[in-house]
């Protein structure tokens, strides 16, 4: 099991970056794909036509969310946490944390999370 952690910046209001991760309707807008999203802790999510799937545990409007996704029958839970920092006019720091990935997912993981998570989400907001 490997831990990821980075940051990414994000040309929006954390408030706006917030919503880009709990909408559904706004999910949809930069990823391309629907989604299945709720901000009630315990309720289950599904992205990118059901490749990441989870369990939303905890959220801090505007500021920090916290899921487990699923990797088959894995004995240690894998946690995200993402957290919203203000970074100057209209930016959003946003430190990731993925914790107890499996090593065989590893570099899919960090590459989805660089390319078609924050990657597409930062394309997003420049456009």
């Amino acid at each position: 099991m490997k831990d990821f952690k980075k940051y990414y910046t994000i040309p929006a209001a954390p408030g706006y970056v917030y919503l880009a991760l709990t909408n559904p309707t706004t999910i949809q807008l930069w990823s391309g794909e629907a989604a299945e999203m709720s901000t009630e802790p315990g309720s289950e999510f599904s992205l990118w036509d059901g490749s990441i799937v989870g369990r939303n545990i905890a959220f801090e409007q505007g500021k920090r969310i916290v899921q487990q996704w699923y990797f088959g029958d894995q004995p240690e839970e894998s946690i995200v946490t993402i957290k919203l920092h203000p970074a100057g006019d209209d930016s959003t720091s946003v430190e990731l944390r993925h914790t107890n990935i499996p090593d065989q997912d590893y570099e899919d993981i960090v590459d989805g999370w660089n390319t078609m998570y924050f990657g597409a989400l930062q394309e997003f907001y420049e456009e």
